[in-house]
């Protein structure tokens, strides 16, 4: 019996002890649990989000450019330089548009307007004869000087002058520059150290095609020629001056059919010298330093008329100055001339013209007759855009 109670007092006892620990271990289920679930839980969720960052501001594209329909007109505006002079060669001042009449082909045109020369720049080409027939004279210095202070006389800052020099070949030394440059160019030029032969009137033509290849559309052409205009070497009359001066070497005259033949080459090509300076739309001045005494010399003759021809027909004016003292009073009036011109401007209906065709054009002034008006002849008509 004692034994049966001490056992009963044991295990009353081990229980008393093992239920706290029981309940601990339920307790400790309980809350690993939950753990354990929260640890599995946050291994299967996705990874997190990138962190946001603000996407820059794109440069914005620059406006497109409106297009704008381009209206073009069937008119081909046209502008003449004309110079008016009164019977001393002084240039005359103050004339108006309702004073000019202007016709083309016959007809009569509406003149649009009179430019300022002033505001309208000026693209020379001044070609200086340096052959034997000029340089031997004994004044080569005097004509440098005198086309030097020219070109700085006439020429303003936008103004441009190229220099050739007239020889066997077309030879330009100087192209489109200002005038301090050009000047000095032309002071610069050697006289020819032997007998040189004279391509004159291709030396004119490449200096006419230089001006319409290189000059800006809106400048005035102008080729002035110091030169006494006497060709023996360009393309159309070499062949017979070579035939002709070798004759006149071996003590014989040259035959008649090559007199006549020389006589006509040089119409040709006085006649394609006008053609191309026409077509370049440009003005023709001569200076020719053989003075009065050119009018005894047959052959100096016919080079002075060439001369004029091309000036007449393109508004310019040829000069034999008396004495070389006066090449510097010629320039002076070229000058004033070139600065004094009307630019009388009017449309010409260019539907009407085909492109290439010679348009024959005529001013005057017909309230005064005591007036001389020059103006070209007639202009190439150009091919529209």
């Amino acid at each position: 019996m004692q034994t049966r109670r001490v056992s009963k007092m044991i295990l009353g006892v081990e229980k008393k002890l093992l239920w706290p620990a029981f309940l601990m271990g339920v307790l400790a289920i309980f809350l690993f649990a939950p753990a354990t679930q929260a640890q599995s839980s946050v291994k299967d969720l996705p990874p997190p989000p990138p962190v946001w960052r603000p996407k820059p501001t794109p440069t914005p594209k620059p406006a497109e450019p409106e297009v704008i329909d381009v209206i073009k007109t069937t008119s081909n505006l046209v502008m003449v330089p004309v110079s008016v002079t009164d019977q001393t060669g002084n240039a005359v001042q103050g004339l108006q548009v309702k004073d000019f009449r202007l016709d083309e082909e016959g007809k009569q045109q509406e003149i649009s307007g009179i430019g300022d020369p002033e505001q309208v720049p000026l693209a020379i080409a001044l070609l200086f004869d340096i052959s034997s027939s000029v340089s031997t004279k004994g004044f080569f210095a005097s004509q440098q000087k005198a086309a030097a202070t020219f070109l700085k006389l006439v020429m303003k800052p936008s103004d441009k002058a190229a220099i050739f020099t007239i020889t066997g070949t077309p030879n330009m030394i100087q192209p489109l520059s200002s005038a301090d440059a050009s000047a000095a160019k032309m002071l610069s030029i050697p006289p020819a150290a032997a007998s040189v032969p004279t391509a004159f009137y291709d030396t004119v033509e490449a200096a006419a095609k230089y001006l319409t290849e290189k000059a800006p559309s809106n400048y005035r052409r102008v080729i002035i020629v110091l030169s006494d205009g006497d060709d023996n070497f360009s393309n159309l009359t070499r062949g017979l001056s070579v035939a002709s001066a070798s004759a006149q070497l071996s003590g014989q005259e040259a035959s008649a059919g090559t007199r006549s033949g020389l006589q006509l080459a040089h119409q040709r090509a006085v006649a394609g010298v006008q053609k191309t300076v026409q077509q370049a739309d440009a003005i023709f001045y001569s200076v020719n330093p053989g003075g009065p005494s050119i009018k005894l010399n047959q052959i100096a003759m016919r080079a002075e008329r060439g001369m004029e021809a091309i000036a007449e027909t393109t508004g310019g004016t040829a000069f034999v100055p008396d004495a070389d003292a006066d090449l510097e009073r010629v320039f002076r009036q070229v000058a004033a001339e070139l600065r004094g011109q009307y630019l009388l401007q009017y449309y010409a209906d260019s539907e009407k013209i085909p492109a290439g065709s010679f348009r024959r054009i005529q001013v005057n002034v017909p309230a005064r007759n005591d007036v001389r008006v020059r103006a070209r002849q007639g202009y190439y008509a150009k091919k529209q855009d």
